[in-house]
């Protein structure tokens, strides 16, 4: 089990390598930092080449996943991942149930049972496939559709 998910897609290109990289560099703001700031512009990143590396500029969600990748002669590949910053945060999320119950049995609160291991397992398995898994689908989903806006690519069945 990855703690948290990522997508890996390859997709053939409509147009050819340097009309697809010339849009890319129209709609993308230079950004080394990868953050959220309002801006005209589809995305805010960097692109070196060929290859990129990337965050939706829709404020709010848009910087939560990062999309790199390569555009090749006629194919290419991105990988979307959740950004480094939001996995610290989540990772902190995902110790709570377990800080809790230690709390709990440290102060005298509660007495040592299964049933509570239970529970702190069960918590931890919602917050990674309800919340995280969740919140990636939907928001990859939508990254990867203005990308795919972007560049003008079709899917490759893997």
């Amino acid at each position: 089990m990855k703690i948290f998910p990522t997508k890996e897609l390859k997709f053939k290109l409509i147009d050819n390598q340097a009309e697809t990289l010339n849009r890319l560099n129209r709609r993308t703001e230079k950004s080394e930092n990868l953050t959220s700031q309002r801006t005209d512009r589809s995305f805010r990143g960097i692109i070196n080449g060929n290859e990129f590396k990337l965050i939706s500029s829709v404020i709010g969600k848009g910087a939560f996943c990062v999309m790199s990748g390569a555009i090749e002669s006629d194919k290419g590949n991105v990988k979307v991942e959740i950004h480094k910053v939001f996995r610290i945060l989540l990772s902190i999320i995902l110790c709570f149930p377990i800080v809790a119950i230690l709390i709990a049995i440290l102060t005298g609160k509660e007495e040592p049972d299964p049933i509570f291991i239970l529970v702190v397992i069960g918590q931890i398995l919602i917050i990674r496939y309800g919340f995280i898994g969740l919140a990636f689908k939907f928001l990859s989903r939508e990254s990867l559709k203005r990308l795919r806006e972007v560049l003008d690519f079709e899917l490759v069945n893997n």
